[in-house]
């Protein structure tokens, strides 16, 4: 990867930083944040995982470890005047589906190394605001 981007997943680790927002910065540094008193507004976003990681989940051979997470090029912290989308919502849980998932209306798409223009956190779901 020639230009450093922004990683942000979805803590599931137990301890400190337990159900919040994980984002580590171009420059390396991590930070935690609570997902109902703040909005992450990434732009240039493309959805990964390691898919043979997810897929030995799926398949109940292995416990869950960090698999999926989205490389932004920017991501601004919003504290006010939340977006709430009802549409477009991005799911990852390797349980159920060993890659990410797009809910499109009534359909499922598979969306790994999707490009969205704009992805925003609403608590602790993920969803498409400007495509």
């Amino acid at each position: 990867m020639t230009n450093k981007r922004y990683k942000v997943r979805f803590n599931l680790g137990r301890g400190e930083n337990y159900m919040k927002w994980k984002v580590v910065d171009p420059k390396g540094v991590t930070s935690y944040y609570f997902p109902t008193g703040i909005q992450l507004r990434m732009t240039g976003c493309t959805l990964k995982n390691n898919k043979a990681a997810a897929k030995r989940i799926y398949r109940g051979e292995s416990n869950k470890v960090v698999c999926a997470w989205v490389l932004c090029e920017k991501l601004d912290l919003v504290t006010e005047q939340f977006a709430q989308p009802v549409t477009n919502r991005l799911k990852f849980n390797p349980r159920t589906a060993p890659n990410w998932q797009l809910e499109q209306g009534p359909d499922i798409l598979n969306a790994d190394d999707d490009y969205f223009n704009e992805i925003t956190t609403v608590d602790y779901a993920l969803y498409i605001t400007k495509e």
